[in-house]
């Protein structure tokens, strides 16, 4: 489903209230519930609003839909973004789970992050993803050598490892086999060239990685856009 404001701020407190609501819904259905977020630019006012969100914020687990293989205090962590702008109020509550590990082999901490997640509330309740201007999401990148894995719905990974030269970091990215296990899906991004790249994705796929989610039938993905 497709929401199409004027301005970004509309469009971010639009997706702030469908995560809650989401949010909401799962944690009637059971004790606890899972939330995926991600990093970047686009949906910082989106977490901030959806901080304040009337919730039970410690039945809550967010979970981080990629993570760059630095400590959770580097500027480049986005562990350090969710802290300051999702964890903060009412929604400082609820457990966060990282991803970097130090003293480990970035392969052996995905192993270990499947295994983790999978202890977790399942389905997710919401998956807030965002969109690259090359078609990416997560960490799920065009050259990445091992997309195809990182796109197959069926794959029996929850996460991966992945090289890119968008990033001078490796990454952990989750699999859209692990996404698609959300009841929905937020896409939230901006801007004109966002917007042809997703009108070329939905239609078929091709290379944009985004096609894939969209096209995937397990989570209904809901469409967040402004100028």
């Amino acid at each position: 489903m497709e929401h199409f404001y004027k301005s970004r701020a509309e469009a971010a407190s639009a997706a702030a209230v469908r995560i809650s609501q989401a949010l909401h819904k799962r944690l009637e259905q059971q004790a606890e519930a899972s939330l995926v977020v991600s990093g970047g630019t686009s949906p910082e006012r989106c977490l901030e609003e959806l901080s304040t969100a009337n919730l039970d914020w410690q039945r809550v687990h967010v979970l981080l839909s990629d993570e760059r293989w630095v400590a959770a205090d580097d500027d480049s962590s986005n562990q350090k973004f969710i802290e300051r702008t999702l964890l903060q109020g009412p929604a400082a509550a609820a457990t966060l789970h990282g991803v970097y590990q130090a003293g480990i082999d970035i392969a052996e901490r995905c192993d270990d992050l499947d295994e983790a997640i999978r202890q977790l509330p399942f389905p997710f309740a919401c998956s807030l993803i965002g969109m690259g201007e090359d078609g990416h999401f997560a960490s799920l990148f065009p050259d990445a050598e091992n997309l195809k894995a990182g796109l197959d719905v069926d794959y029996p990974g929850l996460c991966l490892p992945v090289s890119t030269a968008a990033s001078p970091h490796p990454r952990v990215s989750l699999t859209l086999a692990a996404i698609s296990r959300s009841d929905e899906v937020v896409l939230l991004f901006f801007g004109a060239a966002k917007r042809d790249i997703y009108e070329q994705a939905k239609l078929k796929s091709n290379g944009y990685p985004v096609a894939w989610l969209l096209l995937q039938k397990r989570a209904p993905v809901h469409v967040f856009w402004a100028p």
